[in-house]
């Protein structure tokens, strides 16, 4: 189990304090890592996720911060650096899905999917990676999607945020392995969030298409994206780089529905 043991490493994951970022978050706090939980607008619900994470016996501290904004990431990172020491492990999960139809899209929305999705992860793993250049260690998580290679109607600003991160993923990869520096990322299927709630109804169609067209025959649980996010950010992963990983029950493996 050391080549899985995160102890010293300390693991910044943003848009961490709900839904798969959260679950993601534990996860590496569970495999020992100190984990720096960001949100973006609430102090509230920032507090309440750390306080959380240290009842569960995890070494965690919470940073207010929008990915967009330079200058709040630099004053962030600075700040983890100064306070708590050095980030080891990135994981870019923040992210927006803004679904309206391409011809009916305005540029401002189009942008908006861009600048969290692509420009985001840019912006923090700009700013962190010259501490790991330094150290000559590091390891950097994209969180992409199924998006990234397929796409559906409403989602096409999304598919060309998360597809332009895939590629952004393979060349922060390409440029930062000569530093020790490993760059991936993980492509969720569906899971069952407080997002998508509605969706899973019983009887709702997209549930029935989601069901139907997944090899498990279910959405997934967040608890699920564990293993492959701590693979990625131990030493397990020291000559993967450049890689997606998709956790999505066998969805991008079939065609169509699986058979009865």
């Amino acid at each position: 189990m050391e080549l899985f043991d995160l102890s010293g490493k300390t693991a910044l994951v943003t848009g961490s304090t709900d839904g798969l970022g959260k679950a993601m978050a534990m996860a590496l706090g569970k495999a020992r890592a100190t984990v720096i939980v960001n949100g973006r607008s609430s102090e509230k619900k920032l507090q309440e996720v750390v306080r959380k994470f240290r009842q569960e016996g995890i070494r965690a501290h919470g940073y207010l911060c929008d990915v967009r904004d330079e200058r709040s990431v630099q004053q962030m990172v600075s700040g983890i650096e100064e306070n708590i020491g050095p980030v080891d492990i990135l994981v870019n999960n923040a992210g927006v899905n803004i679904r309206v139809p391409l011809a009916e899209m305005t540029v401002q929305q189009f942008g908006q999917n861009i600048e969290t999705n692509l420009l985001g992860p840019f912006i923090v793993a700009r700013t962190v990676v010259k501490g790991m250049i330094r150290r000559k260690a590091g390891k950097i998580i994209n969180i992409c999607s199924l998006m990234s290679e397929l796409g559906r109607e409403t989602v096409g600003a999304y598919a060309a945020s998360k597809g332009g991160l895939k590629m952004l993923t393979r060349n922060m990869a390409v440029e930062w392995a000569q530093y020790n520096i490993q760059v991936n990322g993980i492509g969720p299927g569906y899971f069952e969030t407080k997002l998508t709630a509605p969706l899973r109804a019983e009887g709702h169609p997209f549930n029935e298409f989601i069901v139907n067209r997944t090899p498990a025959g279910r959405w997934g649980r967040p608890e699920e994206l564990s293993g492959a996010v701590i693979f990625l950010a131990s030493a397990a992963s020291d000559f993967v780089n450049g890689q997606i990983i998709y956790v999505d029950g066998g969805l991008l493996a079939t065609i169509g529905q699986p058979y009865s």
